[in-house]
């Protein structure tokens, strides 16, 4: 567990995602006062963005640290990328579920 947990993979992953939603979804548009694309766009953004969490989660077993770390980086780079805050949790929060085991 500890092995996965110290791991780059889990960081590289985290700025991966942040990197793409940057490219779907620009800081300009996402902080946008006007609020040009709808809440209901921006979420699926958002999974699209994160199609593969779930599958990366089974194939490096993420456990509860190494979500919790990743969701920390991710977070972290949301907000160097320029997101405001609410989106950052909202993105934050949408992975979180994309990573919970799937029932």
């Amino acid at each position: 567990m500890f092995e996965v947990f110290s791991s780059e993979k889990l960081g590289g992953f985290a700025r991966l995602l942040a990197q793409d939603i940057a490219r779907r979804y620009p800081t300009a548009i996402a902080n946008s006062p006007d609020q040009i694309v709808s809440l209901q766009r921006a979420a699926e953004i958002l999974d699209e963005a994160f199609a593969h969490a779930h599958q990366f989660r089974q194939e490096h077993q993420i456990g509860f640290l190494s979500k919790a770390w990743l969701g920390r980086i991710f977070r972290r780079e949301l907000r160097e990328i320029g997101y405001d805050e609410a989106f950052v949790e909202l993105a934050t929060a949408r992975l979180a579920s994309k990573l919970a085991p799937r029932r």
